[in-house]
């Protein structure tokens, strides 16, 4: 049976599809004829609780049955929630995704960022609370993203000195790209996590040790630089010191998560409108809204892991000892209180920033990021950005700069790039100091971390 035969029968696309499509070949292979299959699908969609129990066909039934069950007819909001912008510079896409968030029916309140930039559903930067409900794509595709920092006891004068020992141990122990991996895979206690919480994350488990301790494409990079404290803070004196600084998520398998339920959630709520449908939510009492919460949780812990083995093994190969650590994530939901009511926050490029919490917020390769610590801004969401956000799309900054203008950037502050693609020069990026001001009511920067031996996935990978 062709797709379109499914969906005219009420079998809709995506998760449930691939389901009946599984169990028609599966059928077929033990003997049934195709119009048996069919008779057998007409009377499911027509009655999906007679086949409940029904060895080959049940987990269908019942899917459709709760997908029949959680549809309700929407209807639009006479006000919508309300959200706070911080900054100017935002691209008119990112601010109507926002507007279209706070139409959804379970949106509480919203937040954008001054890093904010036109995504999937959530624009990057955006933040939205909702009763009761996650939203996958408000998740964002690289669950549990987040950044690491750690001050190590080399002095700054390593990079200049010890160079090729610092180049040496980035080239060593970390791997970049869509499928990197180790040859030797490496070993964490989140691999012993129970993985058959949901079953993208059980067929994963495999190639999530493969890829464990790497870093993904796109912006993410392991770098050194010099991270200035102009007082006593984060158990340091105030001083410069040498620091080592990771951005990455959950890797292939936190994408698959993503698109998974991304989907189911697209499937279930066909009523929602076309600006919408990438909004779609999972009700966090149903089973796949619970499925989906311990999956997102399972990816943040794995996320933590990569970092944690990233610099682990950086610091071992120098032969480093670590003297302190930051760390926070963004594309992530929360369970927290805002103004006397539950909710679940999502942080799509947005990191907590609740009174006294620390975070990093970089700029790009070639440019500055701020240690930080949160005044827990109530309008904000407890939230600020999560770096300087892009300026212009990957293929603008393609057509507009090439690896001559990306050199002489980085020449003149002294940044030395081991690999990277020319769609993350620091000029597609917004200026973090303009960033950093529009949100000075939301965080307080503690020190300066400025770049200056850089690797991120190679050009095409």
């Amino acid at each position: 049976m062709r797709p379109e035969e499914l969906r005219q029968m009420g079998i809709p696309g995506g998760v449930t599809q691939e389901m009946a499509i599984a169990i028609i070949k599966s059928a077929i292979a033990d003997g049934m004829t195709p119009q048996e299959i069919k008779d057998t699908l007409v009377g499911l969609v027509a009655t999906p609780e007679q086949k409940f129990d029904d060895r080959r066909f049940g987990p269908l039934a019942r899917k459709i049955d709760a997908l029949r069950q959680s549809r309700a007819l929407y209807v639009p909001r006479q006000t919508p929630a309300e959200y706070r912008q911080w900054g100017d510079d935002i691209e008119a896409g990112a601010l109507l995704q926002m507007k279209y968030a706070c139409d959804l029916p379970v949106a509480v309140r919203g937040a954008l960022m001054p890093d904010a930039h036109e995504g999937y559903g959530l624009p990057i930067g955006g933040v939205l609370a909702v009763k009761n409900a996650v939203i996958p794509y408000a998740v964002g595709m690289d669950i549990g993203c987040r950044m690491k920092l750690s001050v190590i006891d080399w002095p700054v004068s390593a990079l200049r000195d010890r160079h090729e020992a610092l180049a040496g141990a980035l080239e060593r122990e970390t791997r970049f790209g869509v499928g990197a991996k180790f040859r030797t895979r490496r070993q964490h206690a989140v691999m012993d996590a129970d993985w058959s919480v949901s079953p993208v994350t059980e067929r994963c488990k495999d190639l999530a040790h493969a890829q464990l301790g790497t870093s993904g494409s796109g912006n993410h990079f392991v770098e050194f630089g010099t991270l200035t404290l102009d007082a006593d803070d984060l158990g340091l004196k105030k001083g410069v010191y040498l620091a080592l600084l990771s951005h990455s998520g959950a890797r292939g398998t936190g994408a698959e998560v993503a698109k998974h339920y991304s989907r189911l959630a697209m499937s279930i709520h066909g009523e929602l409108p076309k600006e919408l449908k990438h909004l779609s939510f999972l009700d966090l009492n149903s089973e796949y809204g619970e499925e989906y919460w311990q999956a997102m949780e399972l990816m943040g812990r794995y996320s933590a892991a990569n970092h944690e083995l990233i610099h682990r093994y950086v610091t071992e190969h120098l032969g480093a000892a670590v003297l302190a650590q930051v760390e926070n994530h963004h594309n992530f939901a929360w369970k927290e209180v805002h103004f006397g009511e539950d909710v679940i926050v999502h942080r799509k490029g947005a990191t907590p920033a609740t009174k006294g919490t620390l975070g990093v917020i970089p700029g790009s390769m070639g440019t500055a990021g701020y240690v930080t610590r949160g005044k827990g801004a109530p309008e904000s969401l407890n939230s600020a950005s999560h770096g300087a956000g892009r300026r212009m799309s990957r293929k603008a900054a393609k057509e507009r700069y090439n690896w001559a203008d990306l050199k002489r950037f980085l020449d003149e502050r002294g940044v030395w790039v081991l690999s990277a693609g020319v769609d993350e020069v620091p000029m597609a990026y917004k200026d973090i100091d303009e960033v950093m001001a529009a949100q000075r009511d939301l965080v307080t920067p503690v020190a300066r971390f400025d770049p200056k031996l850089v690797k991120m996935a190679p050009a095409g990978h």
